[in-house]
């Protein structure tokens, strides 16, 4: 009894912390669409995960030692690093293309598509709640897409490539948090995604003059850096169920950055789809958790 006593009794301090963990992915994404008009895609990808991976590097390395770097599945933390990087790598070019407010809207369909996935290919038996949630929430991305609109353009679909492999990243992080270290889950994350992304960055270095792009380079890193330590704060001190609903808080930090640093305010159908995904999205991520126990992660870039 002391364990449920104890997470309830912190529920308010993990809700809180999740709270602040969601804008600063908020704010990372915001930061990723400034600078992506003028610094390459895979550099930029780099620096967002070689400071995660030092930063993470120093402030565990100390306490934990060489616990640190002990892993019962070193071939599913690979996969999970490269799962998330290619959601990265998604995230970057949606968002040189589309809103921040519009773009994360989408992206928060994920635990619709883990409902989906875990279905068709783990066997999970979903209710008919929550596949109506599943259709409604794809409903909402309709409307915020409209292939039928004038400006449609094929890059509004890239949210929805980001959205299959963040799903995935998901359900094996759920399945590797069973056994696993979240600081080493962490750790490893970053350093994959650090090496990967190595390789390409001589192909994609560029010198940049303005040190304003500098600056937004090292807010993508620390804002990301933070916000996966928030959220690993945030778990430990109350139930996935309880912190689930407030990802969707994300929504409306990503509409208020998109507001300040773009003067970008969706229109009255994306609003619609925006409300849509926000509402179908949240009570399936919850009846996701409490049915089939799939911890769902906020997405950031």
């Amino acid at each position: 009894m002391a364990g449920p006593a104890r997470n309830t009794a912190h529920a308010p301090t993990g809700i809180a912390l999740l709270v602040a963990a969601v804008a600063c992915f908020a704010v990372l994404d915001t930061t990723t669409k400034f600078i992506s008009t003028s610094v390459p895609v895979l550099m930029a990808l780099w620096f967002r995960y070689a400071f995660q991976a030092v930063a993470t590097t120093i402030a565990v390395l100390p306490s934990r030692g060489m616990s640190l770097f002990k892993t019962a599945h070193p071939k599913f933390q690979f996969l999970r690093g490269l799962l998330l990087l290619c959601t990265s790598l998604f995230a970057f070019f949606s968002l040189k293309y589309m809103p921040v407010g519009e773009f994360t809207a989408i992206v928060m369909i994920t635990p619709l598509v883990i409902t989906m996935l875990a279905s068709l290919s783990l066997g999970e038996r979903v209710s008919w709640l929550r596949w109506t949630l599943v259709v409604g929430g794809f409903i909402g991305t309709l409307i915020i897409i409209r292939p039928s609109r004038d400006d449609f353009n094929w890059t509004m679909l890239l949210p929805l490539g980001l959205v299959i492999c963040n799903a995935w990243f998901q359900i094996l992080t759920s399945r590797l948090a069973r056994t696993e270290d979240p600081f080493t889950m962490h750790f490893y994350t970053g350093w994959v995604g650090t090496l990967a992304a190595s390789l390409a960055l001589p192909f994609a270095w560029a010198w940049l003059d303005s040190w304003t792009l500098w600056a937004g380079l090292a807010l993508m890193g620390f804002m990301g850096t933070v916000g996966h330590f928030m959220m690993i704060l945030a778990y430990g001190r109350a139930p996935v169920s309880t912190l689930t609903p407030f990802l969707y808080a994300q929504i409306g930090f990503a509409m208020l950055g998109g507001w300040i640093a773009f003067s970008h305010v969706p229109d009255q159908w994306s609003m619609l789809g925006i409300v849509m995904i926000a509402i179908c999205g949240a009570a399936g991520a919850w009846l996701a958790v409490r049915q089939s126990r799939v911890a769902i992660e906020p997405v950031e870039s």
